[in-house]
C-alpha cells in the first residue's frame, strides 16, 4: 500500500519534470509556456488535495492493513476499504491534471505539425464504396528490382482497391519472383479469382537504352502492356521503367490528344494543407520547352485539378525566379503573356520556389528539365529533415520524453515527404491513363501509383481531357 501510494503521488512531479522540459526547448513558444503553467497550476492543486487527503489517511491505512493482514477483522477492513477509496479519489484528480496537462501543452507544440499529418489520402475520398473494379495493365517488367516488389505491390492493391490487374512480362520470371519471395500461392488464388491475369512479353527495354527501343522490341512489356489499353482491354497502365521508353511507346501506340505537342509528366507536390496537394508539370519529359507547350501543360493542368483533385477553380501558377511579370527569361515572358490571356483557367501569376509547396497554387507549370530537378530535391527532403530533427534532439532523459512524443509525428512528416507515398505521375496529353512510376519502385510505390491510375479512371478524366481537341489549344 505505501509503494502505491509513493508511486500516485509522484505523478505530478513527473508532469512538472515533463513542463520543465518544455520550457527549457528553444522549439516551445511562449504560448506553450502558457498552457503549461496553467496545467501545472491545476496538477499542483491535484497534488495538494492528494497529499493532505492521503497524509491524513496514510497512518490509518497503514494500521489498518496491519489489523486486515492479522486479525482480518471487519472493522479493519472497512476503514481500510474507505481509506483506499479516498486515495483512489485522490489519484484520480491527480490522473485527470496529467491529462489536462497533456491535453493542453500537445495541441499547441504540435498542431503545425498536424497539419503535414497524412491521412490515408485525398484520392480515396469515398471512391472505392461507389465504383466498379477496373482492369489496369502493368509493366511487370520495368523498374531496377522487377518483377517481385512490382509484382507484391499489384497484389496488395488488388485487395486494396477495386480494381483488376493485366500482369504483363515474361510468366517464367514472374513465377520465380513470386516464389522466391512467398506469393506463389497468393498469385495462383487471384489468378483463380479472376483478379490477376499473366500476360506474355518479350524482353524489356533496359533503364538505360534509348526511347527508340520502343520500336525495335516490339513484343516488349511496355508495349505489350500499352496495346492492352488501346485495345480497350484495360482502362489504364502503369510502368516503373524506362520513362522516356514509356512516352514514346503511348506515343506511337496509344497517339497524342490533338491539339498537344508534346505529353507532360505531372507529379503530386504536398502542401500545407495535406488534402489539397499541388499538381506540378513537366518534370521530366520535355527538357527544351516553347512557350506554346508550356500553355498546354497548364491547360491539362487545370482539368486534371478539377476532375481529379475536385478543386473548382484551380490556381494555375509559372515557375519562375520572381512574382514581377518582368522577370525570367525569354521562355517565361512569352508564356506569362500567353497564360495571362487565357480566359479557360484561372492564372495566378509567377509562382518563385518557396511558394510551390505553399498552397497558394493548385497547377504549377515549368519546363521538363525544371521540373525534374525540383522533383528530384523533394525526395531527398523527406530524409534530410528527420536526420536533422534527430540531430537536434537532446540526448539522455529529456531527449528520451521529446523523442517519444515526436516519433509519430516524424514518421507522419516522413511518410508525406516519401515520393513512395504518391507512387508515380501521370502522363498528360495521350489518348489514354499512364502512370509513369520511380525506377527504384517497391512495392509500397505501386500500391500507390495503382491508386493514382484508379482516381484518373473512377474520375473520368479522359473525357474532359478529349474536349481539349474540340478546342484550338495552340498558341504559338
Amino acid at each position: 500500500m505505501g509503494k502505491e501510494t509513493a508511486h500516485k503521488i509522484n505523478k505530478p512531479r513527473a508532469i512538472r519534470r515533463l513542463v520543465i522540459w518544455y520550457k527549457r526547448n528553444s522549439a516551445v513558444t511562449s504560448i506553450v509556456d502558457t498552457a503549461a503553467s496553467s496545467a501545472v497550476t491545476a496538477s499542483n492543486v491535484a497534488g495538494n488535495v492528494a497529499g493532505n487527503v492521503v497524509s491524513g489517511a496514510g497512518s490509518v491505512v497503514s494500521t489498518a492493513s496491519n489489523v486486515a493482514s492479522n486479525v482480518a477483522g471487519n472493522v479493519a477492513g472497512n476503514v481500510v476499504s474507505s481509506a483506499e477509496s479516498v486515495v483512489n479519489t485522490a489519484s484520480s484528480v491527480v490522473s485527470n491534471a496529467s491529462s489536462l496537462a497533456k491535453n493542453t501543452l500537445q495541441p499547441l507544440v504540435f498542431d503545425p505539425l498536424k497539419r503535414l499529418q497524412n491521412n490515408d489520402n485525398f484520392l480515396d475520398k469515398e471512391e472505392d464504396a461507389h465504383s466498379n473494379r477496373i482492369w489496369i495493365a502493368v509493366d511487370g517488367m520495368g523498374g531496377d528490382y522487377a518483377p517481385g516488389p512490382i509484382l507484391e505491390g499489384c497484389l496488395d492493391a488488388i485487395s486494396r482497391f477495386p480494381i483488376n490487374i493485366k500482369f504483363v512480362g515474361k510468366i517464367e520470371k514472374v513465377k520465380i519472383a513470386a516464389e522466391k519471395i512467398g506469393l506463389e500461392e497468393l498469385l495462383q488464388k487471384e489468378i483463380e479469382n479472376n483478379r490477376l491475369e499473366l500476360i506474355d512479353s518479350g524482353d524489356p527495354i533496359g533503364m538505360n537504352e534509348e526511347a527508340t527501343a520502343v520500336r525495335k522490341k516490339k513484343n516488349s512489356s511496355i508495349n505489350v502492356a500499352m496495346d492492352l489499353v488501346r485495345n480497350n482491354k484495360a482502362q489504364a497502365v502503369y510502368s516503373a521503367g524506362n520513362s522516356g521508353a514509356m512516352m514514346a511507346s503511348a506515343i506511337f501506340r496509344i497517339g497524342r490528344l490533338k491539339g498537344i505537342d508534346r505529353p507532360a509528366i505531372g507529379a503530386l507536390f504536398p502542401t500545407r494543407d495535406q488534402t489539397r496537394p499541388v499538381l506540378v508539370l513537366d518534370v521530366g519529359a520535355n527538357t527544351d520547352c516553347k512557350p506554346s507547350y508550356l500553355h498546354q501543360f497548364a491547360l491539362l493542368g487545370n482539368i486534371y485539378a478539377k476532375d481529379v483533385l475536385q478543386v473548382k477553380k484551380p490556381r494555375i501558377g509559372l515557375l519562375n525566379i520572381g512574382e514581377e511579370e518582368c522577370k525570367g527569361n525569354d521562355l517565361s515572358l512569352k508564356t506569362f503573356e500567353l497564360l495571362s490571356n487565357e480566359k479557360r483557367f484561372d492564372f495566378g501569376g509567377n509562382c518563385e520556389g518557396r511558394d510551390v509547396l505553399s498552397g497558394s497554387f493548385d497547377v504549377v507549370v515549368c519546363d521538363g528539365f525544371t521540373g525534374n530537378i525540383l522533383l528530384k530535391f523533394l525526395e531527398s527532403v523527406g530524409g534530410v529533415l528527420l536526420d536533422i530533427l534527430r540531430s537536434e534532439l537532446p540526448r539522455g532523459r529529456r531527449g528520451k520524453v521529446g523523442s517519444a512524443f515526436l516519433k509519430s509525428n516524424l514518421l507522419r512528416i516522413k511518410k508525406r515527404l516519401d515520393h513512395a507515398e504518391h507512387g508515380g505521375a501521370l502522363l498528360l496529353g495521350v489518348n489514354g491513363i499512364c502512370v509513369i512510376g520511380h525506377g527504384s519502385s517497391k512495392s509500397l510505390s505501386v500500391v500507390s501509383a495503382l491508386r493514382l491510375a484508379h482516381s484518373a479512371v473512377n474520375h473520368n478524366v479522359m473525357e474532359n481531357l478529349n474536349q481539349l481537341q474540340k478546342l484550338q489549344v495552340l498558341n504559338s
